[in-house]
């Protein structure tokens, strides 16, 4: 029977030290690209593989992550919110290079959501998408949560009991894309989404499109603030609404794309051309954004960012590093549309 070869083995191969070849294994930094494909060529040649139980054992460590999203009722064809889905490839890409085994799950928000993970211990961190009664199920989480597990949740501005959050900047960007239709001559803005949301995301963008206004010395007018839900149909029915209302507008901003593409292709099949007498701006920059025509103008999320910050910020925290909440930058993609 061939002899199971060992980081000794491997060591002499590639003509390295045997703690070097842990360092490798363990996945650290302190060793150089070199060192580090000799290494694993000689692991490839000698077809060593990694007792994962056995490292786990000696480091009481299970590099493991859960990942909970929090189910989208606002519309029964999906589950998950379409802009998580570039986030969760991220999160699961990045996780595997850092060395860490993803544990996901889809959560219901009315059965207790996550308590399950601070009872069994599947996984050393948290990582949490979807917060639409965050404060509640925090309170919930609290009650379980007897071993300080790591948790970082994507999307809050802050958190009750200091938890580490990582969102975009609902705000700035909003505010962007409402300067973006004012420089371009537009007076008259619609805004369509939730105008009473408890969503902080969305409460963060209703602001930024407020205070764009106002620093452009235009007053608010409550006519062209038309409240919505977030489908693609709510923003066809919401631009119903507006125009059948009769009040003059110019530009619309919406909420979230897919409010954007719905809306516009109502005012498209009442004979509005788009961009020259209504101008649409969306946020999110999901991928149906580009598949209309006039491709969609919007503010884009950095999703790829997005998910090496909750990777970097659950793995520190799991080093026991105190972590800062971080705010991610948005940007203008600007198209067709505005």
């Amino acid at each position: 029977m061939n002899r199971r070869p060992t980081s000794l083995d491997i060591a002499a191969q590639a003509g390295v030290s045997q703690s070097t070849v842990s360092r490798v294994i363990n996945r650290s930094a302190l060793v150089s690209d070199d060192v580090r494909r000799r290494v694993l060529d000689a692991a490839q040649q000698l077809h060593y593989k990694i007792d994962a139980n056995a490292r786990q054992l000696r480091s009481r460590r299970i590099n493991t992550i859960a990942l909970l999203v929090l189910e989208d009722m606002e519309d029964e064809r999906s589950n998950i919110n379409p802009f998580f889905l570039p986030m969760i490839g991220a999160i699961a890409q990045y996780a595997a290079d850092k060395g860490f085994d993803l544990v996901f799950s889809l959560q219901r928000e009315d059965n207790g959501w996550g308590a399950g993970y601070c009872l069994s211990r599947p996984a050393e961190g948290i990582i949490f998408l979807g917060s639409k009664n965050f404060e509640t199920y925090a309170e919930n989480f609290r009650g379980y949560n007897h071993s300080n597990d790591c948790w970082v949740v994507w999307g809050l501005d802050k958190a009750p009991d200091g938890t580490v959050c990582i969102a975009s900047d609902n705000e700035g960007g909003a505010f962007s894309a409402v300067n973006h239709l004012l420089r371009s001559g537009r007076r008259r803005i619609a805004f369509i989404g939730n105008l009473h949301s408890p969503h902080w995301e969305f409460v963060e963008r209703f602001a930024g499109y407020r205070r764009a206004l106002r620093a452009a010395g235009i007053e608010i007018d409550s006519g062209l603030c038309v409240d919505s839900c977030l489908t693609l149909e709510d923003g066809a029915e919401a631009a119903a609404r507006l125009m059948a209302s009769g009040t003059a507008f110019d530009a619309v901003f919406a909420q979230t794309d897919m409010l954007a593409v719905g809306a516009m292709r109502y005012l498209l099949s009442r004979g509005v051309r788009i961009p020259q007498q209504v101008a649409v701006m969306g946020f999110d920059d999901l991928w149906i954004g580009r598949a209309v025509a006039p491709a969609l103008s919007t503010v884009r999320q950095d999703t790829q960012n997005a998910g090496r910050l909750l990777v970097d910020r659950v793995a520190a925290l799991i080093d026991g590093q105190k972590i800062e909440s971080a705010r991610i930058p948005t940007e203008l993609a600007l198209r067709d549309s505005a």
